[in-house]
Parts: structure tokens; C-alpha cells; sequence
């Protein structure tokens, strides 16, 4: 799981603070550095940031001096104890999101295939049968908590039935997932990020487990055809398959998994939260359902789930005036990007009826994100259902909306709701 990263020592809480503060609301460091002349660096990212379009189209359209090796790097490296106990798992291959060139494209194409149109469509039902199910359980109580009941839930469940997990499996895989995430991007006491690894672990060796059953008897779903594809001789049962290979599988396999569903969670959470925060574009949106589309790519360009990935230099680089020797570390801020003044009229405003305008929230170029159909289908399933069966929802107003401190997945923490 963890990419090959340097141990400087303890970092300061203050540093922390800084970092979270930063992640919490990064719009005002975006704004500053965009005015700027050339490329800021930021101590609490470590890196450049790259926050214009224009810049971040550049860095992301040359894959081969802006490599992706560092784009999991994690904000906080664990101790001794933890590494260890992540050492009875699965994976710490590459992946897709940390790989380049071929292997990239090795690894990204059953993806693709994975998530073509059709697939997609194929599992809309299942979208809305789930996503009525989940707003069934709440929706004659009068309030909910959207975040635990609803977006944490849809996105696993989905992209569980893509990879083919038993229903009973799912909340386990789901929990390992938000755990990894923690343990990249939170500092937490030793004991807590212990347990963390555990869960991480059990998620590795569920994982693992499917990717032997599948190996021996495979099946239409993603876990089958990633073998097929990916393992030398996977597609024949008959050829066992080796302990690297299922690291490599299982690897692949979680990437999937988070990628799949804490991004998606994300959007279903921060949408709603500015939809609430607006009432009138609310109110708009349950009168003339037909703006849903544009209000899918509105709120995915005003506060984009993936603020950003990190890219570092494969050799020396001029970017925006700004001279990067070999090995320096940038963060590419697509959040950044999509309020570039340049490129979107009046950025910093929330405005459902903006006219379509080509964001970034989803990547772009070789790494553009290849399950943004999905996503977008179970936000737009999201917000149909909503709007029609809850009119009247609005935040609660006791309880206070705190965004989660990170620059990946960035979403509420909780999102109470009442109608």
C-alpha cells in the first residue's frame, strides 16, 4: 500500500494544525497563489503548488516529465509497528494512479473496459434500486445524517457489485477502505493508527481471497477480468497463480475499491452541502428537475471531491516562469484550476445554470479519471430522488457543517439534515 517515502522525523503539531487548517479551506491559498507570479511553494504540502488551468493542462498533459509516482504520498508516514503490521497484508504494488507510461496503461485498461458505457448502464437500475432503499430507512423519520447513511453508503455498494463482493462483504471492504485513507492522509496516535492497519489488513486478505476464488472459477465481473487481464496465465485456472501476482491483484483490486467509492461519497456529500447552503438554487432544482445535469458538473467544478494529486519531475522543468529541478515535488490543484477566473466566469459563485464549461474535477489527459460516468450517474440518481421525495430538506441548523481535512475525497464530515 504505502509508496516508497523518506521518514523525516516527527512533524511538528503545529504543523498539523497548519496542514489541517489549510485542507479544511484551501480556496484563499488557491486564490493567492493563482495572482502570483510563477509557482508558490507551500511548507504544509511540501511541494509547488500548480494552481492556474493553464499550468495544471500543461503538468497533466506531460506524463513523462510530471510523473505520478508520489500521487498517494502520504501526508503522514506511520511508525515501526504500524509498517510491520501492514506487512501481513497485500499489495504495496503500483497502481493505476501511482504508475506511468506502459505500466500505466497496463494497468488502466481493464479499468476502462471495466467502466465502458455499457457496463455503466447496466448498473443504473441497481443505483436507484439501492439509493431508494437507503432514503426508505430515513425518510419518515425527519432527519438524517446524509453523510453515515446515505453518501458512505451508495458508492460502496456499487462499485462492490462491480468488482463482484457478496453483499455481506461490502461493509467490510468499504470500512478497510476509509482506514487506508486515514492512515495516508491523518495524523493519528500510534494505537489508533495500529488498529487502522488491522482493518486495512482484513480488507487485503478479503480482497485476496476473491481474487483466488475468481482465479479458479472466474465470473462476469471486474475482480474475473482483472485477472484475465493483468495475471500471466490468469485467464487459465489451471496455472496457480503466484504470491506476487496476488499482491499485484489485490493492490489493483483496493485502488478500485477507494477510488470507486470515497470519491463518490465525497461529490454526493459536498453537492448536497451547497445545495443546502443555497436554497433558491435548491428550491430551482425541485421545480425543474431538468437542471440536474448541470448541477452534477456545477458542484463537482466548485468544490471538486479530488482537490488535487501531487506529480514530481522526471528531469528539469520551466513551468510558468518558475525553474523545477529534477525530483521536485508539485500539487496539482484541480480545485485550483476549476475557479480559475481565466477560464470560468464569476468562479467563486455556485450557480446551477452556469452554461457548460470544460472542468477539471475529474482529471484530464492520460489520467483523467475513468469512472466519472459512474459518479455522475449515482449523483444525478441522488439528486432525482431527493428533490422528488424530499423537497423540503434543509441542514440542521444546531449542528454546524465541518469540512474533513484533507485534500483527497474532500467532503463534510457530517451532513445533518432535517425536512
Amino acid at each position: 500500500m504505502w509508496p516508497d517515502v523518506i521518514d523525516d522525523g516527527p512533524v511538528d503539531r503545529h504543523e498539523h494544525a497548519r496542514l489541517d487548517a489549510l485542507q479544511r479551506d484551501p480556496y484563499p491559498h488557491y486564490a493567492r497563489a493563482r495572482r502570483a507570479e510563477g509557482l508558490t511553494f507551500v511548507p504544509e504540502l511540501d511541494a509547488w503548488l500548480v494552481a492556474r488551468d493553464a499550468d495544471v493542462r500543461e503538468v497533466l498533459r506531460r506524463p513523462e516529465a510530471f510523473s505520478s509516482a508520489n500521487a498517494l504520498r502520504p501526508d503522514v508516514l506511520p511508525g515501526p509497528t504500524v509498517l510491520a503490521e501492514m506487512g501481513r497484508g497485500f499489495g504495496g504494488r503500483p497502481v493505476v494512479v501511482t504508475s506511468d507510461g506502459a505500466m500505466h496503461q497496463r494497468l488502466r485498461a481493464p479499468i476502462v473496459h471495466g467502466l465502458s458505457p455499457a457496463r455503466v448502464a447496466a448498473i443504473v437500475p441497481y443505483v436507484a434500486e439501492r439509493a431508494t432503499a437507503l432514503i426508505d430507512a430515513f425518510v419518515e423519520r425527519g432527519s438524517a445524517d446524509l453523510m453515515a447513511e446515505f453518501a458512505l453508503q451508495l458508492p460502496g455498494q456499487v462499485i462492490g457489485r462491480l468488482i463482484g463482493l457478496d453483499p455481506a462483504d461490502v461493509p467490510l471492504a468499504v470500512h478497510g477502505g476509509h482506514r487506508a485513507e486515514q492512515l495516508l492522509f491523518r495524523p493519528m496516535p500510534e494505537a489508533d493508527q495500529l488498529a487502522a492497519a488491522r482493518d486495512v489488513v482484513a480488507m487485503q486478505h478479503l480482497l485476496d481471497t476473491y481474487v483466488r476464488e475468481r482465479h479458479a472459477r472466474p465470473q462476469d465481473d471486474l475482480c474475473s477480468a482483472l485477472i484475465g487481464a493483468l495475471a500471466p496465465g490468469g485467464e487459465s485456472p489451471m496455472v496457480e497463480l503466484t504470491l506476487d501476482e496476488r499482491h499485484e491483484m489485490v493492490a489493483h483490486l483496493q485502488n478500485f475499491l477507494l477510488a470507486g467509492h470515497l470519491t463518490t461519497s465525497a461529490l454526493i456529500g459536498t453537492t448536497l452541502l451547497h445545495l443546502m447552503h443555497h436554497p433558491t438554487q435548491w428550491e430551482l432544482l425541485c421545480e425543474k428537475p431538468e437542471l440536474i445535469p448541470g448541477a452534477v458538473e456545477e458542484a463537482a467544478r466548485y468544490d471538486s471531491p479530488i482537490q488535487g494529486f501531487r506529480r514530481i519531475t522526471t528531469r528539469p522543468v520551466v513551468l510558468s516562469g518558475t525553474e523545477l529541478p529534477t525530483g521536485a515535488v508539485v500539487f496539482v490543484a484541480y480545485g485550483s484550476a476549476n475557479r480559475d477566473p481565466s477560464r470560468h466566469e464569476r468562479p467563486d459563485v455556485f450557480d446551477i445554470t452556469r452554461p457548460p464549461a470544460r472542468h477539471l474535477a475529474f482529471g484530464y489527459g492520460v489520467h483523467g479519471c475513468p469512472g466519472s460516468t459512474l459518479a455522475r450517474e449515482q449523483l444525478r440518481i441522488t439528486l432525482e430522488l431527493l428533490t422528488s421525495r424530499l423537497p423540503g430538506v434543509r441542514l440542521a441548523e444546531e449542528r454546524p457543517v465541518v469540512m474533513r481535512p484533507t485534500m483527497i475525497h474532500r467532503s463534510p464530515e457530517e451532513l445533518p439534515l432535517v425536512w
